[in-house]
């Protein structure tokens, strides 16, 4: 954020200042009055989140509340199961209906110890492992424009591969169906569209820009911001939402991967925060536990503000018309051009940035986002968290 943006700072240093407690306080006078007898948010929740998982999900605040909580301990429940199940860990996934973490396991003789831990459990046939592997043989081939990705399913226990409805009985996608499939433990699964990036032509908001593109911002780290790589490439001149000079793209990947770092001018500095963009109050980043599937996810862009959903699939690779990009996270939540670049958030811990995806958020859609404790690793950054 820029020196010359009082509001935002005045904002910015009430949450950093005062505190968690003190910001909830104040969004809550501002917003809807609870529901009678609904307990207070937890740590972890927002009113603004919580009127945003309202929305999107039809939740009471209540509701809202046990199911960011149920999420929070699945995270590390789902940490210790792997750990408990070793070779017969087949991978996890959030159930909403149950609150509860569910855990596939190839050994009947695992599941007694899972539950232990706190997880339900099923018996599968294929291990985790044995999965990823039929997928990186997929990462190996050419996929043609029909074939829009493909990612490891827990829930049915094979390799989703997602064609687009109208393209899946053409000669190409055919063909890269056969080879897929010969590997076995393959499925096939439709979508309405082909996944495209979210960048945009400049227009007015608050966004970055690079060149004649807009995108958002994804996460603040100590010396600038994390964002999607096919927003800009290295060496790019970048300028903050006011016009102004703001900073260079520093590193960036894409396709293949679909992230960037850009370091920021003396003019601007970084702040623990995700913007509400006046939709729902600022969001605190607190850590980047990586939730798991089935969770509750929501995301800030400069086109389309705050829209939540859930993960739907993981180490996903989606082959966009530039090239395919791999580890990717898919989710229900919807997006528009000018979105690129801006941030996922599961309750208060960073979970990746927004790359691309099919649909809009007047009709519906999915998004797929590049998990940010890859692009901290890669670009050895470390998160500004509160």
């Amino acid at each position: 954020m820029k020196r010359t943006t009082p509001l935002r700072t005045a904002l910015a240093a009430l949450l950093l200042t005062v505190g968690l407690g003190a910001a909830h306080a104040g969004a809550a006078s501002a917003a809807p009055s609870a529901e009678p007898g609904a307990a207070a948010p937890p740590a972890s929740a927002s009113a603004g989140l919580l009127d945003a998982m309202r929305r999107d999900f039809g939740l009471t605040p209540a509701q809202a509340e046990e199911r960011l909580r149920a999420e929070k301990a699945a995270v590390a429940v789902e940490k210790a199961a792997e750990r408990h199940a070793g070779a017969a860990y087949a991978g996890a996934w959030f159930d909403p209906a149950a609150g509860r973490l569910v855990v596939a396991v190839t050994d009947r003789a695992e599941e007694a110890g899972v539950r232990a831990l706190g997880a339900d459990t099923r018996l599968v046939r294929h291990s985790a492992a044995a999965l990823d592997r039929a997928k990186a043989r997929l990462d190996t081939l050419r996929a043609p424009a029909g074939v829009a990705g493909w990612h490891v399913d827990p829930r049915s226990n094979s390799v989703v591969v997602d064609v687009v409805r109208s393209e899946r009985q053409t000669p190409a996608v055919r063909s890269f169906l056969d080879r897929a499939g010969a590997g076995g433990l393959v499925t096939v699964a439709e979508t309405a569209e082909a996944p495209r990036t979210y960048a945009a032509g400049t227009v007015g908001g608050d966004p970055y820009y690079t060149g004649n593109v807009r995108c958002s911002i994804g996460f603040s780290v100590h010396g600038g911001f994390v964002t999607a790589g096919h927003c800009g490439r290295a060496g790019a001149a970048v300028r903050g939402w006011d016009g102004s000079a703001m900073g260079t793209f520093q590193g960036s990947s894409f396709p293949g991967d679909d992230y960037a770092y850009v370091s920021i001018h003396s003019g601007w500095w970084t702040v623990p925060v995700v913007l509400g963009w006046g939709t729902v109050p600022d969001q605190l980043v607190r850590g980047s536990n990586e939730a798991p599937v089935g969770a509750s996810i929501c995301r800030s862009g400069s086109t389309t503000r705050w829209h939540c959903g859930t993960v739907l699939a993981k180490n996903e690779t989606v082959n966009y018309s530039q090239g395919a990009v791999h580890q990717m996270t898919k989710t229900s939540v919807c997006a528009e051009g000018g979105d690129s670049g801006g941030s996922f958030l599961s309750g208060d811990q960073a979970q990746g940035v927004t790359s691309g995806g099919w649909g809009n958020c007047s009709s519906g859609g999915q998004t797929w986002f590049q998990p940010v404790n890859e692009i901290l690793a890669r670009y050895g950054l470390r998160l500004h968290t509160a």
